[in-house]
């Protein structure tokens, strides 16, 4: 079975072709662009069939669809800093919605019998009460971000288009997930590249830190890219699904279980200027629709998501230093 995953070389589409190459029974096609990053894929490029492509280009697009014919299509590919859609609020509609209806009317020209997973984001729900927590799918939409704004639209896309033509669309909105690979500039991932860099005396022993009091629910990426593989064999097309883990911590907690894993003395410092313009306080996801449709059940342990994260960084870090001392 052929499968496309739009964006592979992120941190989300890296991990679902390594889960997919896993299973051994898919041919994996994926979309990258001219300046795309390839690091995260480079261990497993010559399994995968990569496809450069400005999803922007409709007639790009609808070539590489009616080429390929896939029987999935994981649509990952978005701009999902929060931070940068304050900055850049337009780039982050234009590529986020722009680049999923091109996908949409490729596969409509095309007129292949395809599944398409659309990968939305808890971001969406916004601002959330307390008596609304656990977040299920009939929440309230109240967004608090452009990029909220823009994951709204792609998800309602989808239902239109589910709705409108046929199309067997299933959307996932998934809650806040990390792991290996994720990128720096995400609370966690930033915190573990700095304790990495303290380890290495590459930087004084500051921890930098915005708002800590946020609570959030983490799921690994690991076990995100299961789901998602489930959503297409098993959610009900035109359905909206929440990923999550059921549990919250706050972005201290995350912090000091990183830190947990160090021996380093470290201070934490609170940087203004990573406060945003308005923050969602609590998000909580009720995924027990998904779970019962699909069977899906988050296995691996927070400790060991940070675990592993810490783990990349160090890895990273020392193989750049590696590299440099070879030039």
């Amino acid at each position: 079975m052929k499968v496309l995953i739009t964006g592979i070389t992120g941190f989300a589409g890296s991990h679902l072709a390594e889960y997919l190459l896993s299973r051994g029974d898919v041919e994996i096609y994926g979309t990258y662009r001219a300046r795309s990053r390839m690091d995260h894929i480079a261990h497993i490029a010559d399994q995968l069939h990569l496809v450069e492509c400005e999803l922007q280009d409709p007639a790009a697009v609808a070539q590489m669809i009616a080429r390929i014919k896939p029987a999935h299509i994981y649509h990952l590919a978005a701009q999902s800093f929060v931070p940068a859609s304050w900055t850049s609020p337009a780039d982050t509609m234009m590529n986020n919605i722009v680049s999923q209806l091109h996908i949409f009317e490729a596969v409509r020209a095309a007129d292949i019998p395809c599944k398409i997973q659309v990968a939305c984001s808890s971001e969406e729900y916004g601002l959330v009460y307390p008596d609304e927590l656990p977040v299920r799918e009939t929440n309230p939409l109240r967004p608090q971000s452009p990029y909220a704004v823009s994951k709204i639209a792609q998800d309602f896309l989808g239902y239109q288009y589910y709705q409108s033509y046929g199309l067997s669309i299933v959307r996932t909105r998934t809650f806040n997930h990390t792991g290996p690979r994720r990128g720096e500039r995400f609370a966690t991932s930033n915190f573990a590249k700095q304790i990495a860099q303290i380890e290495l005396g590459l930087q004084p022993p500051h921890v930098h830190v915005g708002n800590l009091q946020a609570r959030r629910d983490f799921t690994d990426v690991r076990d995100v890219v299961k789901a998602y593989w489930l959503a297409l064999e098993r959610g009900v097309p035109g359905s909206v699904y929440n990923i999550s883990s059921g549990n919250t911590r706050t972005i201290e907690e995350v912090l000091h279980t990183l830190l947990s894993f160090t021996s380093a003395p470290v201070q934490i410092l609170v940087d203004p200027k990573r406060l945003r313009p308005s923050d969602v306080e609590v998000l909580l996801g009720d995924a027990s629709a998904f779970c019962t449709q699909t069977g899906w059940q988050p296995e691996i342990p927070f400790h060991q998501t940070m675990h592993d994260l810490l783990q990349y960084w160090r890895d990273t870090l020392q193989a750049q230093a590696g590299e440099k001392e070879g030039s």
